[in-house]
């Protein structure tokens, strides 16, 4: 069957015995971009942080920034593990979400609960994506018996899913009331 994109894979299957597997390779790729994505948060997080209006918000969004760079320490302890070096694969997906995020600050008023449903809503997008990504990736390091990465990952996961629970909380129950009630 011929490839249809004209181009060769980026992660080919090879023979050679010393060489990476083709799996690994795609898992490391996915390892170096949730690292930048991760690193790249640390630098957007403040800037939601300081557009909230919701105390319980910008409290929640803290409280992750924290959690955010335990994720890129745990993610460099996962490198050393694997004997690799800690490098970041720039995440087009997490750029692309944190640029959304930053035209929802720029297109809402300052002070408003639109304006903290819209970092709530900006806010889910990024952990949705860290979902999927650490879900996928510890599913991986499972299949590649590498069973204490999968450990680290599966932890970061649960964290993910719990800022999610959280955000949803604070939508549910405070801020998208009163941003019903704003003309």
């Amino acid at each position: 069957m011929e490839n249809q994109t004209g181009s060769e894979p980026k992660f080919k299957t090879k023979t050679s015995a010393h060489a990476e597997p083709a799996l690994m390779e795609l898992f490391l790729d996915g390892i170096r971009d949730i690292y930048w994505a991760e690193n790249h948060l640390v630098k957007s997080l403040p800037k939601m942080i300081s557009a909230a209006s919701s105390t319980e918000l910008s409290k929640a969004i803290e409280n992750h920034l924290t959690e955010t760079k335990e994720h890129v320490s745990r993610l460099e302890e996962i490198f050393d593990l694997l004997n690799e070096k800690a490098i970041a694969k720039k995440c087009d997906a997490m750029e692309g979400i944190a640029k959304e995020a930053e035209g929802i600050v720029e297109s809402t008023d300052e002070g408003t609960a639109t304006r903290d449903v819209g970092i709530i809503l900006a806010s889910q997008k990024v952990e949705h994506y860290e979902i999927a990504t650490y879900g996928g990736l510890t599913q991986l390091a499972k299949t590649l018996g590498l069973d204490d990465v999968a450990e680290i990952l599966y932890l970061t996961l649960t964290e993910e899913k719990k800022a999610d629970e959280l955000l949803t909380e604070i939508a549910e129950n405070e801020v998208n009331y009163k941003a019903s009630e704003e003309a």
